[in-house]
């Protein structure tokens, strides 16, 4: 299953995402969307799940969300530490251990395994800005590996 990870849009879908993210079975934003026009229009492509960022106010997703896809357990959640987690994704992790945890926030891209859980961070994928690199990832997954695709905007 190929599935379509996107964060940090606020507010701007890069044309290209469409293209790229084509034949994909789902897309996670991990938040900061700032308007959900961008969600409707990445519903054209692929099913969306997608969380709250710390910019998303006022729009109607949930701040952490936690589906299987390909028979892996996905946590995504928008603002994560890896090396120590906040205490409600610590919480969560420990009740129901994911296999996968997808996040943003960081507008860096990110993806290690750490403790027996993956932890990715697509990057950013908003207007370009202050010359930072601008990503989106294509994660092929099934039950024996996870491979992600980092393509640059």
């Amino acid at each position: 299953m190929k599935i379509g990870i996107i964060s940090d849009t606020h507010d701007f879908l890069d044309p290209k995402v469409a293209g790229i993210f084509q034949g994909v079975s789902h897309i996670l934003h991990a938040g900061d969307i700032c308007s959900a026009s961008i969600i409707f229009a990445l519903e054209a492509v692929a099913p969306v799940t997608a969380v709250l960022g710390n910019n998303d106010i006022g729009l109607a997703f949930r701040e952490t969300e936690s589906l299987v896809l390909a028979g892996r357990k996905f946590l995504i959640h928008h603002i994560v530490n890896p090396v120590m987690p906040q205490a409600i994704i610590k919480g969560r992790i420990a009740v129901d251990p994911p296999d996968v945890v997808v996040f943003g926030h960081t507008h860096q891209a990110f993806a290690q395994n750490m403790g027996g859980i993956f932890y990715l961070n697509p990057g950013y994928a908003g207007k370009p800005r202050f010359r930072m690199e601008r990503s989106v990832v294509l994660l092929d997954c099934d039950a024996k590996e996870l491979v992600p695709e980092f393509v640059t905007l």
